[in-house]
């Protein structure tokens, strides 16, 4: 892989935030996040539409948090941005509002720009890392975007800048709270196709990338349980083989490897010992055994962490909310966890 083809950005370069669906809660959040915490404002830059965040800088930045709006050209005009004034670039053509709250192929196409925007500065070395707000997935498809999700698609964006097939650059989906970490073996696809992804190679990736990433950011002999798939993780074969024939054989690759890796642990209490401390991630099976234990825990302060990128990219761990968009009843919070994730990381990279 050509990593020579990546400048990576200096610590005091910018945290890119991308807008997210302008039909849904990311303006929202952004001007929250970015009005509770003004500090911010001199180490981010949102890549969106100038005309959607102004109208949010004037709905949600109210009273004494109320936000200025400042359009830049380029990341490097953050330094001349006076103080309390939301850096914004024009990443997207949007045209005209959208509706609040409904799926609109304007609304994707945006979101998908913005994202592609955001990638690229980040792969030129201009930006720090990025921080993406929630984007649909159905949206994103109308759109006629190819990618189901923010995941596939800045694998798909590095792949390209670095000229390698997308299969040379795997990666995987970390969901953090605090108290617990999971990884993802697969991402967006169906049960049954998530069952066919579970084969030792997959796991041992997953393993793999997940210990990387761990050492990467100081944790210096990461603690890593792997999930079983079936209940009781097969129970020596009584609920299921693939645990004993397909996960088991990777974990023993990984640990003659030099990684600390443990399991197949039966999925229904391993998430419960992580939190306890006794790991420091779970390797998950599969989208749902991986997530669910996360945003149970702790849906207001979750981050969504894409490991095996060529640069750092967060997010929160929510969706659009349609269903509040616009009602101001949208919280901030996991945003501003995505973007202490963000500092913490690119500050170890």
């Amino acid at each position: 892989m050509k990593q020579s083809t990546i400048r990576h950005a200096a610590r005091s370069s910018p945290i890119v935030l991308t807008m997210g669906d302008p039909a849904g809660i990311g303006p929202e959040i952004i001007v929250k996040a970015l009005s509770e915490r003004p500090a911010l404002l001199s180490q981010t830059v949102v890549a969106g539409d100038v005309e959607t965040l102004r109208r949010a800088a004037r709905q949600w930045g109210a009273g004494s948090n109320r936000l200025m709006l400042a359009e830049i050209a380029e990341l490097a005009d953050l330094a001349a941005v006076p103080p309390g004034c939301m850096a914004v670039v024009q990443a997207c053509k949007l045209g005209e509002p959208v509706a609040v709250g409904r799926i609109s192929v304007h609304a994707g196409r945006a979101a998908a720009d913005c994202i592609e925007w955001a990638a690229k500065a980040a792969l030129e070395g201009r930006a720090r890392a990025v921080v993406t707000a929630p984007i649909h997935k159905e949206a994103l498809a109308a759109a006629g975007v190819e990618h189901p999700g923010h995941t596939e698609l800045l694998q798909a964006l590095s792949a390209a800048h670095l000229g390698v097939a997308v299969a040379r650059l795997p990666v995987r989906m970390m969901l953090s709270c605090p108290g617990l970490s999971t990884v993802l073996v697969s991402i967006h696809v169906s049960l049954r196709q998530a069952l066919d992804a579970v084969t030792t190679e997959q796991v041992l990736q997953t393993i793999r990338i997940t210990h990387a990433h761990f050492l990467r950011i100081g944790v210096a002999t990461p603690r890593i349980a792997v999930a079983g798939l079936n209940p009781h993780a097969g129970e020596g074969g009584l609920f299921g083989v693939e645990d004993r024939d397909v996960i088991a054989p990777a974990i023993e690759r990984a640990r003659q490897e030099g990684v600390d890796a443990s399991g197949p642990h039966a999925p229904d209490t391993v998430f419960m010992r992580a939190r306890q401390g006794t790991f420091d991630v779970v390797v998950a099976m599969y989208h749902d055994q991986g997530l669910i234990p996360v945003k149970l825990l702790g849906l207001d302060h979750g981050v969504n962490t894409t490991l095996g990128l060529p640069f750092v990219r967060t997010s929160p761990d929510h969706g659009t909310a349609f269903d509040i968009a616009g009602a101001g009843r949208a919280s901030p919070g996991s945003l501003l966890a995505a973007i202490d994730a963000a500092l913490a990381a690119s500050l170890t990279s």
